[in-house]
């Protein structure tokens, strides 16, 4: 012990004796950069800093100079002049000169011209496949080459082909293997390149429900921005400066940004049954992928849950996946209630979604000193920080409007003689967001803060709305409307919107996300995955504004999205990478690659939680939040063939006759099979009486080596497993396992409990979610969803 502290003093002083010598040692050439020197605010008002430009000119340059010697050099240095409102300089400096200005008492701060990346994609740096935008050596992004060549498909409205996202810059020659095309063969059609390199539209199905379309819409282009939103989402390429309406400038890219792509659209405008995207259609798509030799499928639409064979994305699914293609789809956007999941059959990979670590701020402020942290993108007030009147819409309800629909602002409530002038409050709900914000305007209001209801709780959306506008929580909301009933002459300002980076708690479940059990198959887990759904920021449609308002002339190449719509796609540009990375993986392997390696906790360590801020649970998020770097070494897989599904189908009740049909090798059903003994990632018992054994398999996909087990045990139930040990001796070895539950002490029927399975060789850790209930809580209920996943026209 004595000897090792000798060596740590002498260790210390050889370092002390180096460093000292450094501070002594004349450089060579001191090494220039860029540095910014900000010197406060200017003394000259707005109405005067065009006459003031030169004057603040020449003063940085006379400055400057003082220390680099001459005029003239200090001219060679600045590249920039602050000289409206903030008062500074960018220069070239060495780190000398940087700390002898840093030190003068006119200059409040002297920081490196550091770069800034582009915050439209985000969701790729808070899962880790960038850092400050670049990807890193251990990157999926750099291991995957980006998911080069890789051929994503997406079901969905089409394509804008003229997105810059869908360009082929960089790009060779269309992989060999691809067998499908574009219909460009009209004035509305969209023109293939060796990025876009698929574009069909699917509509006979639609016009047998009583669909009409007009020339303009009648092809496979984008006249929606949904399908060009989730398709850039998944394979988009990079595009430096995308903006959207102006703001948050950047570089924009999809997961798998090498990835060839193709659209094939299936949803159209709503007809007068209210139907969008026909079964008929989708099944044609999904037939149509398959041939076209498409790798990855991302489908951000769905409906009711079902049985499996009366559901064409369930019967679409089932044949791609035969044919080696990944499936993604949307949850839905049903929640916060139970059961109301959809897309659940178990070769589906089913994304909920969830926030990340940025957030687009827009305050409330009101005269009090109270302010409100609330999100939008949109036009700042007009006037400077001028306070405007502020009413709330059930006291500027039109005569013959019920109290309770003017709180929701909904069409003909408001009246425009109250509204006029002032800043409107409106109540999330019943219609979609950005129509209260349209049907403020045009009653005249100069801007709406749109409070949430209780439900909603903390979940806040970023729309481009067409007036100043902030979207506040339910607790603020409160608040607010406090105010204005305790207040004479209640008034607001709203701020201009800002990004704010590094947020927490992040993830969070969104409240709109559809939630399990799933009600279909209670043995299946679902969702099975989640992933960013909120606030999304992606490529659109130049067809319409972003609002899809007449009224409303602005157009933009990107916008903002939220909705399991768009956490689906991320994901699927994930799988595209991992298909890159690992062209042998089975379907099977690459789902339980990226549940077994996700993560429950968020960013301040704590359990995830929901819009409410209560802890979440497998039902909203499945195994957990992606995280793709670690998907691409999960070290044991539970790997799923064409015959394991064949297994569940009989487990359901299909005989072996029907099932005869559809597999396409000869095959016998299993003369006894649980559904519980499935090879899924997740394991879940819903009617769990006494005691049971289900059984596991799991492939090496990693080195040799040794895995023990570990176990998180529900609440009231114990939980053992036999072996507790697996020892892998090369890479492709399975090894089977069986895990005992026993009802101890289990709370009431339908009530579920949570727990956890985890294998680690202490290198990888593999985590299956356990979910059990005491009783089978079979509750048939309907999900109320739209057709697509998208909420950029929810409520």
């Amino acid at each position: 012990m004595r000897e090792k502290s000798m060596e740590m003093g002498l260790s210390k002083l050889l370092l002390v004796f180096f460093l000292f010598s450094l501070i002594f040692q004349t450089p060579a050439s001191a090494v220039k950069q860029s540095y910014i020197v900000y010197m406060g605010v200017h003394s000259h008002g707005v109405e005067d800093a065009m006459a003031s430009v030169s004057k603040v000119k020449e003063s940085h340059n006379e400055f400057l100079a003082s220390f680099l010697g001459s005029t003239e050099k200090a001219k060679e240095s600045i590249f920039y002049s602050y000289t409206r409102d903030i008062n500074g300089f960018a220069a070239i400096l060495d780190e000398e000169e940087a700390a002898a200005i840093a030190r003068h008492p006119n200059v409040l701060s002297v920081f490196l011209n550091k770069g800034k990346h582009l915050h439209t994609t985000h969701s790729w740096e808070f899962m880790l496949l960038e850092q400050n935008g670049v990807a890193q050596h251990n990157s999926l992004w750099s291991k995957a080459s980006y998911g080069e060549d890789i051929i994503i498909g997406n079901l969905d409205t089409g394509v804008w082909p003229e997105s810059e996202s869908f360009s082929d810059k960089g790009f060779g020659a269309v992989p060999a293997k691809w067998k499908g095309f574009c219909e460009n063969n009209t004035s509305t059609g969209v023109p293939c390149n060796r990025k876009l390199i698929g574009a069909r539209h699917f509509k006979k199905a639609y016009f047998s429900g009583g669909g009409e379309l007009s020339a303009s819409t009648n092809s496979p282009r984008d006249n929606n921005g949904h399908g060009s939103h989730t398709l850039s989402t998944a394979g988009g390429n990079f595009v430096p400066g995308a903006k959207v309406l102006g703001l948050f400038n950047g570089t924009a890219k999809g997961g798998s940004p090498k990835a060839r792509v193709a659209a094939y659209k299936v949803c159209w405008p709503p007809n007068p049954l209210g139907g969008e995207c026909y079964d008929g259609d989708i099944l044609a798509a999904f037939d149509a992928a398959i041939h076209d030799r498409v790798d990855v499928l991302s489908v951000s639409l769905g409906g009711p849950s079902t049985d499996y064979f009366g559901d064409a994305t369930a019967i679409g699914s089932f044949h791609a996946v035969m044919n080696g293609v990944v499936v993604i789809c949307s949850a839905g956007n049903g929640g916060p209630g139970d059961y109301t999941v959809t897309n659940v059959a178990p070769w589906i990979i089913t994304v909920g979604a969830s926030t990340t670590d940025r957030k687009f701020v827009t305050l409330v402020k009101l005269p009090n000193g109270k302010r409100f942290e609330g999100t939008s993108i949109s036009k700042p007030l007009p006037g400077g920080h001028k306070f405007y009147p502020l009413i709330s819409s059930a006291h500027a309800k039109a005569k013959n409007a019920s109290a309770e629909e003017a709180m929701l602002c909904k069409e003909g409530t408001l009246d425009p003689k109250k509204v006029k002038g002032k800043i409107l409050v409106c109540l999330r709900g019943d219609n979609p967001r950005v129509e209260k914000g349209m049907l403020a305007a045009l009653a005249g209001a100069v801007g709406m803060i749109l409070c949430n209801d209780e439900p909603d709780g903390n979940e806040i959306i970023t729309d481009p709305h067409y007036l100043p506008a902030s979207h506040i929580n339910y607790t603020d909301g409160l608040v607010v409307y406090a105010y204005i009933n305790s207040t004479k002459d209640p008034k607001a300002y709203i701020t201009a919107s800002t990004a704010k980076m590094r947020t927490e708690p992040a993830p969070f479940m969104a409240s709109f996300s559809s939630k399990g059990p799933n009600f279909v198959t209670p043995e299946i887990l679902k969702p099975d995955i989640t992933a960013p759904g909120v606030n999304i920021i992606a490529a659109y449609t130049e067809a319409h504004s972003p609002t899809e308002n007449d009224f409303d002339k602005r157009r933009t190449g990107f916008t903002t999205e939220s909705g399991t719509s768009m956490s689906c796609p991320h994901v699927s540009g994930v799988v595209g990478l991992l298909k890159k990375l690992h062209p042998d993986w089975s379907p099977g392997a690459i789902k339980s690659a990226i549940m077994t390696t996700a993560r429950t906790r968020d960013n301040t360590v704590n359990p995830m939680r929901n819009g409410t801020s209560m802890k979440a649970t497998p039902f909203s998020y499945g195994a957990g939040h992606v995280r793709p770097n670690r998907a691409a070494h999960p070290g044991l897989v539970y790997d799923l063939n064409a015959n394991d599904y064949l297994d569940f189908l009989c487990g359901i009740g299909y005989n072996q006759t029907t099932i005869k049909l559809f597999s396409k090798a000869p095959y016998s059903c299993p003369s006894n099979f649980s559904l519980l003994d499935f090879n899924y990632p997740s394991i879940t018992v819903p009617n769990l009486f006494g005691s049971v054994t289900v059984s596991r398999t799991v492939k090496n996909v990693g080195s040799p080596g040794v895995y023990a087990a570990s176990i998180r045990e529900p609440h009231g139930v114990l939980v053992s497993v036999e072996p507790d040990v697996l020892k892998f001796d090369r890479t492709g070895e399975e090894k089977s396992f069986k895990l005992t539950l026993t009802n101890k002490k289990l709370g009431g029927a339908g009530e579920y409990v949570f727990g956890q399975l985890l294998w680690s060789d202490g290198r990888h850790y593999v985590r299956s979610p356990i979910v059990v209930a005491s009783k089978a809580a079979f509750v048939k209920k309907s999900a109320q969803l739209g057709v697509a996943g998208g909420i950029r026209s929810g409520i």
